[in-house]
């Protein structure tokens, strides 16, 4: 019944931070060309989200590692949906590179249009890679950083699935440098029978940025198996410390 209650207030929630974010998407087009105050306007809600439940905790490790005045390529493991909320509690303007499935969900997909993420279509590969490189590159110009599950879909164990290089290719195009973030703890805060698990807790763990002359003098397969080993090694360390 709890579970039932929050979800009710979430879809209030939810629908009230969609207009709030198309008006400011209206107001601060002009000056605002890298949807900053969109993106404030959903780690707002994202903070909501997890402050409610009093059981609920998140750990962020190695904040220090993200610049706000940079942009990066954030790469990250994938295992549920609440990854994608987990990532707002790092101070970074960013876009998701989505699959356009995710596009069609009640709420989660208008948020995405609001937010300005990037849709791909993954029966397409080679096109999908083009568009993720030639749209990420323009919202790097413009200020934001690029998130992108490079595993390419959810790990069905925990276990990190072979990375695809489409986000080192981004990075290298772009100039910018790669930002590692492990997550733990996001596939246990929905159960199975989608009742929430109140006593959940999160850990996100940013890794020191890849930088940007290292990924110009890099490979890209080389790349992404670099960093895939680094993210390996530090989510068994997460782990081992649960």
């Amino acid at each position: 019944m709890l579970s039932v209650l929050y979800y009710l207030l979430l879809t209030v929630l939810c629908t009230v931070f969609m207009v709030l974010s198309a008006v400011a998407l209206v107001v601060c087009m002009p000056f605002d060309r890298s949807r900053r105050t969109v993106h404030e306007l959903s780690r707002l809600l994202v903070r909501i989200f997890f402050f409610i439940p009093p059981f609920w905790r998140q750990r962020v490790i190695g904040i220090e590692h993200a610049d706000p005045r940079k942009s990066y390529v954030i790469v990250l493991n994938h295992n549920t949906v609440i990854d994608i909320p987990a990532l707002y509690c790092i101070p970074l303007n960013f876009r998701w590179v989505s699959k356009r499935e995710i596009f069609r969900v009640p709420f989660f997909g208008q948020f995405l249009v609001l937010h300005g993420d990037i849709c791909i279509d993954r029966a397409r590969a080679a096109e999908a890679k083009e568009q993720m490189v030639g749209k990420g590159c323009r919202w790097i110009r413009r200020g934001a950083s690029i998130a992108v599950f490079p595993e390419g879909t959810r790990s069905q164990d925990g276990e990190m699935r072979r990375f695809k290089t489409g986000a080192f290719a981004l990075a290298k195009e772009a100039g910018v440098g790669i930002l590692p973030v492990v997550l733990d703890g996001t596939a246990t805060l929905i159960k199975k029978n989608f009742l929430f698990n109140w006593r959940n807790r999160i850990t996100v763990r940013v890794l020191p940025p890849v930088p940007a002359d290292r990924v110009a003098a890099t490979e890209v397969h080389e790349l992404a198996q670099q960093v895939r080993g680094d993210m390996v090694a530090a989510l068994r360390e997460v782990k081992s410390e649960r």
